[in-house]
């Protein structure tokens, strides 16, 4: 019996994606591609717009066409938030909330239940599926320490569809950690929907810092990353750690959303752009190459040309490394919904290609800084005739001439040009990991 996915949405709905993949295929399901014949078509649903509702019906019709007596579950944000729209929907066969994975295994496989399963995950204490992932093509893996939120930003639906922060406990998170170290992974990215949030919810307490503290003393995977972290939330303490434990990747993600400190109060954030600017330059201090990363969203609810002014001229100014820009699409239910003020489509769209333009031109500028330095570089995945592509450790596309053998180690390069948003390299004799068995072999010649 063959089984496909699509996932709408962010990178957590990708991770959502690779546990259920890995689960159907444990049970004897084989993974066939979304656009062909399948006995089941699972969907894992977006709710962050309006839009993104309407994609997921999409693809529900999509899927009956594809095979009109195919079993079609949908999963995700949608169908945990508004399972109501989904299960009106003639095409679906079953609306299966998220942390439901046992009942979502037996939806693919024909099993009897309810045709909605959904949990209230603010009332409930449910449990996270833990389970690091590896997203299609990548020698990297994902792991959640933590789900949910608490934050309740005027503009996100997320506390509603993920329900309240829930965090792994540290002794499960390292074990799974060892448990990639012998599946051979090398790098590990620590992922969360409110990453700050961790461990406030067990019993007893701890904090980011103290499992940060026990990865950098007992992980044995050399290359940790972590995903997005709220400005307020990445601590003197937490930045101490990553600067000091080489085991940490110099890259952070904090989402910013506006550079104005009137909207940032609109849309219920923590902090100023005074704040923002002064944690900039606190980490670049210490760890003087790391890659910075942001979101921000243009066209929120009473955001004036003076507004968006501010911002632009506050971003322009900010030792960026890239960012990423989300148009505002209102979100029914959320508290921005209700605002007055909505900025014209013409004049949201106008917006975000000014602010990609800028980030483009960030993204450069950072990858322009390292051409003639050396990186060490995880080579990922083929990139043509004896070449390999892979990331710095601070988040840059590294292209190299290397043989195939080399995928999934680390290797030290010196970048001599760049294209586009890429660094081109050569390999450094000998490559970190792989050299040592590769001189031993070859005698040290120099050449692969």
């Amino acid at each position: 019996m063959r089984f496909a996915i699509a996932t709408l949405g962010c990178k957590v709905n990708h991770y959502d994606s690779a546990v259920i993949e890995d689960r159907l295929s444990g049970v004897g399901l084989e993974r066939g591609e979304f656009d062909q014949v399948a006995d089941v078509y699972v969907i894992n649903t977006c709710t962050v717009t309006d839009r993104a509702d309407t994609e997921s019906l999409k693809l529900a019709r999509r899927a009956r066409r594809l095979n009109p007596k195919a079993r079609i579950v949908m999963t995700g944000c949608l169908a945990q938030a508004n399972p109501s729209v989904l299960a009106a929907a003639p095409q679906v066969d079953r609306v299966i909330g998220l942390a439901r994975l046992d009942d979502l295994t037996s939806a693919a496989l024909g099993g009897d239940g309810e045709r909605v399963l959904v949990s209230n995950l603010r009332k409930e204490k449910v449990e996270i599926a833990v389970g690091p992932a590896s997203l299609a093509g990548q020698t990297r893996a994902f792991l959640r320490l933590q789900e949910g939120c608490d934050q309740f930003c005027s503009f996100c639906v997320i506390p509603f569809s993920r329900g309240s922060s829930r965090s792994v406990p540290p002794r499960q998170v390292m074990a799974a950690l060892d448990g990639l170290h012998e599946q051979g992974f090398k790098e590990v990215i620590l992922t969360g929907v409110h990453l700050g949030g961790y461990g406030k919810d067990l019993t007893p307490q701890v904090t980011l810092e103290y499992l940060l503290e026990m990865i950098a003393e007992r992980c044995p995977i050399g290359r940790v990353r972590l995903s997005s972290i709220d400005p307020e939330e990445l601590s003197e303490r937490i930045l101490e750690i990553l600067a000091q434990s080489d085991k940490f990747c110099p890259h952070l993600h904090l989402p910013l959303q506006s550079g104005d400190d009137e909207i940032l109060g609109a849309m219920r954030r923590r902090y100023k752009t005074g704040f923002y600017k002064g944690l900039l330059e606190r980490i670049l201090k210490v760890i003087p190459e790391a890659a910075i990363g942001t979101d921000l969203m243009v066209g929120f609810p009473g955001e004036s040309r003076l507004n968006f002014d501010r911002y632009f001229k506050f971003v322009e100014n900010l030792p960026l490394a890239y960012f990423h820009v989300f148009p505002y699409a209102v979100r029914t239910g959320t508290t921005a919904a209700k605002m007055s003020g909505k900025v014209n489509p013409a004049e949201i769209k106008r917006r975000a290609e000014l602010m990609r333009a800028l980030g483009e031109q960030k993204r450069l500028d950072f990858v322009g800084r390292f051409r003639g330095a050396r990186l060490k570089v995880l080579l990922e995945e083929p990139a043509g005739a004896d070449s390999l592509k892979g990331y710095s450790r601070n988040y840059i596309r590294v292209l190299v001439q290397a043989p195939e053998r080399l995928k999934n180690h680390e290797v030290e390069v010196e970048a001599q040009a760049t294209s586009g948003a890429t660094l081109v390299g050569e390999l450094v004799w000998p490559p970190a990991e792989a050299g040592t068995q590769a001189s031993r072999a070859k005698g040290a010649t120099g050449t692969w």
